[in-house]
């Protein structure tokens, strides 16, 4: 597409593409329209499919709204340039010959409990199937469907293997299973829970997401690659514990290759879902620049996608057929491009001017610059005997309110063949909370990267598991690095709070007809509630809401606040809405919040200070949280000071080990910890307490 044509920026940083939202309709103020993100929807739908394939401007305004700092379209376009232009220059002048990176890939396989082969939980070879198809298209590769005779085709010199080494240094096949208690993923909760509790190191790794949406038409998405700390841009940071590519298990992997494979979609049964999204984390835009739409009949031969090689297109294609939507300018519509929203069939070609695109993103963006030098795909040293344990990542942040979590219907522990030889039987330790030591010994039969779940006995849930191997094959395991696990389960002891008076402020957006909240105690009585309100044609913004509760002691209390348009009460032209609750006279901030979807809640407790060692430990609670630097650990004088801290990330990796002699031993100093969650166990003699505190 023409670069030297007028353009109406439509570009966005992270591609929520190939994207289909069937039947999500929500009331947007007085139109009846279709929402993501919170945003009004402005994609195309695919008429022969009914699917719209992409909301990448709808999810790219979200993120926008949420970080006013996040680069601008144009910012990167201008930085992008110059250097594109720098490096056609260079290239031209050089006789170097070409050099092909290597990308390590890390796939996730989330399910929930069910057995490989059973959807979404798909097999190793489907996984397989899709670094191969990648490879094809990417490298042009001759005598496969990526193979193509155009005279602009190129093979853009980037190749995709699963890593070898996991983020301990420890073998792995660059599968990882991830089973959580949920059967299905919205976009929030994969943005906030999911990507975050399992992300590998995205400067080493390209991770990849294996999942079921909640709609079941979404087919997957993307992250565009930061420019974050690149001369000449603002400083965003970016959000680097959720860049990746995200994919729906039926369209991940080719069905060329296997014949059990969970693919059920038709028209995306050939992997090329995975070449459209690992183009856009790699920088490149649709290739009509999203100027126009089919849907609102609206072409647009003005907006670029920056190649000036693939031909000037006025809206996207849905099938093989030619199409000259811009006849003013040469050339058809180059319905073949996998930056085009044509069906797997049709698609064969990266062109050389998308090729020099991508090659300024490896030499210059964040998190990917850095992957041309990990060596995280090169092969390990193996030794015959090595088993690793992990324990299945169950999801710790859904929030029962009063209620006593589900027992959990999947397997608790995986154990893994890391060794040459077979591995037959594995002896383990393990405990809850650090308590009394109890032993389970495995038998069976597993070749090297096979695995097999099992169900720990008498284990509560309620708090932190922790599993070690004590032998394996009868004897001694070869490598310890990978013998040990740490998991933080529901904990479902609300944090608390030792007060009885708490103030509520709400601060309303300009549409408060969608806003309601309430606070209920365990038996479901609502207490306090407020809502909806009335809306206001234009800023500024309602006057603030101030409310004091008076809460009886000892009971458990939910606060829920409520967006009907799933947009929450910020940000941007309907104004900055805000919403938080205090305590001891404002010092402690119990909950804030802003940016939500449909709702958000918390759960807390005022139990006052008592004797029984349960009630002790339901009073420690960790201010201010979230934190930017100093986190504190508040004990109740009954309880005295605990023995030692532990932090681990949502990884349920350990951080940091603390003892603790002195009443100074419970401030700790986060500020080196990167952004997200993470977990600290308080542990006196054999009692203890996890928590969950968010670094901001």
């Amino acid at each position: 597409m023409k670069t030297t044509t007028p353009l109406s920026i439509k570009f966005i940083f992270i591609f929520f593409c190939m994207l289909t939202l069937g039947n999500i309709y929500s009331q947007d103020k007085n139109t009846t329209t279709k929402k993501i993100f919170g945003q009004t929807l402005k994609s195309s739908k695919n008429p022969n499919s009914d699917k719209i394939r992409c909301v990448s401007t709808e999810y790219e305004q979200f993120l926008q709204e949420k970080n006013p700092k996040r680069m601008s379209n144009a910012q990167f376009e201008t930085w992008l340039a110059p250097l594109v232009s720098k490096y056609k220059a260079t290239k031209a002048n050089s006789k170097t010959a070409a050099t092909i990176i290597t990308i390590p890939v890390v796939v996730h396989v989330v399910h929930n409990g069910q057995t490989v082969g059973i959807a979404p939980n798909i097999t190793d070879a489907q996984v397989q199937s899709q670094i191969t198809v990648l490879n094809q298209d990417f490298r042009r590769m001759l005598g496969t469907p990526g193979y193509n005779t155009n005279p602009v085709g190129a093979d853009v010199e980037i190749e995709f293997v699963l890593a070898q080494q996991d983020p301990s240094g420890n073998p792995t096949n660059g599968i990882e299973r991830v089973s959580f208690l949920q059967s299905s993923w919205s976009d929030t909760d994969i943005e906030n829970i999911l990507k975050p509790a399992t992300i590998w190191d995205p400067t080493m790794y390209l991770n990849m997401w294996s999942l079921k949406f909640t709609d079941n038409t979404v087919l997957g998405y993307a992250q565009f690659p930061d420019g974050s700390g690149l001369a000449g841009l603002n400083s965003s940071g970016g959000s680097a514990n959720t860049d990746g590519v995200v994919s729906s298990y039926d369209v991940f992997g080719s069905k060329d290759y296997g014949s059990s494979f969970l693919l059920v979609t038709s028209l995306y049964n050939k992997g090329r879902t995975m070449s459209h999204e690992v183009g856009h984390w790699l920088g490149l835009l649709h290739i009509w620049g999203d100027g126009g739409s089919r849907d609102s009949n609206t072409k647009d031969c003005n907006a670029s996608d920056y190649c000036a090689d693939t031909p000037q297109a006025g809206w996207e294609n849905y099938d093989c057929n030619t199409y000259d939507s811009c006849p003013a300018n040469l050339g058809n519509d180059m319905v073949e491009n996998y930056m085009d929203y044509t069906n797997d069939d049709c698609m064969n070609i990266f062109t050389q001017n998308q090729k020099d695109r991508i090659a300024v993103i490896m030499n210059n963006a964040a998190r990917r610059s850095t992957l041309k030098t990990s060596t995280k795909d090169d092969a390990m040293s193996l030794f015959a005997t090595d088993a690793e344990v992990k324990i299945l990542s169950f999801n710790s942040n859904i929030d029962y309110g009063c209620a006593t979590p589900p027992a959990p219907t999947n397997k608790q522990v995986s154990i893994y063949n890391r060794g040459t030889s077979t591995l037959t039987s594995v002896t383990l330790n393990y405990n809850i909370n650090g308590g009394s030591n109890q032993t389970y010994t495995w038998s069976g039969s597993l070749t090297q990267n096979q695995f097999a779940d099992i169900t720990l006995p008498n284990t509560n849930l309620n708090g932190t598991l922790n599993v070690s191997i004590a032998t394996s094959n009868g004897g001694t395991d070869q490598r310890t690095t990978n013998n040990t696990a740490s998991k933080n389960y529901f904990n479902n002891v609300p944090t608390n709070y030792n007060y009885t008076n708490y103030v509520f402020r709400l601060q309303q957006d300009l549409w408060g007809s969608e806003t309601t909240w309430s606070l209920k105690n365990s038996s479901g009585t609502t207490l306090y509630s407020g809502g909806p309100y009335e809306d206001k044609p234009s800023l500024p913004l309602p006057s603030l809401i101030t409310e004091n509760w008076t809460l009886p002691s000892n009971q458990c209390y939910t606060f829920t606040i409520n967006d009907s348009q799933s947009d929450g009460i910020c940000c941007g032209t309907d104004g900055n809405g805000y919403y938080d609750i205090k305590t001891n006279n404002g010092a402690i901030t119990v909950k804030s919040g802003s940016s939500f979807s449909s709702s958000e809640s918390i759960t807390i407790t005022n139990n006052t200070l008592g004797t029984d060692t349960f009630e002790a430990l339901n009073e420690i609670y960790l201010y201010p949280n979230p934190t930017k630097g100093i986190l504190n650990v508040s004990v109740p004088s009954n309880f005295g000071l605990p023995t030692s801290l532990t932090i681990s990330n949502s990884l349920g990796q350990i951080i940091s080990r603390k003892a603790v002699s002195k009443a100074d031993d419970l401030t700790l100093n986060t500020s080196s910890y990167s952004k997200g969650i993470y977990f600290i166990t308080v542990t006196k003699d054999d009692q203890a307490k996890t928590l969950q505190f968010i670094k901001d």
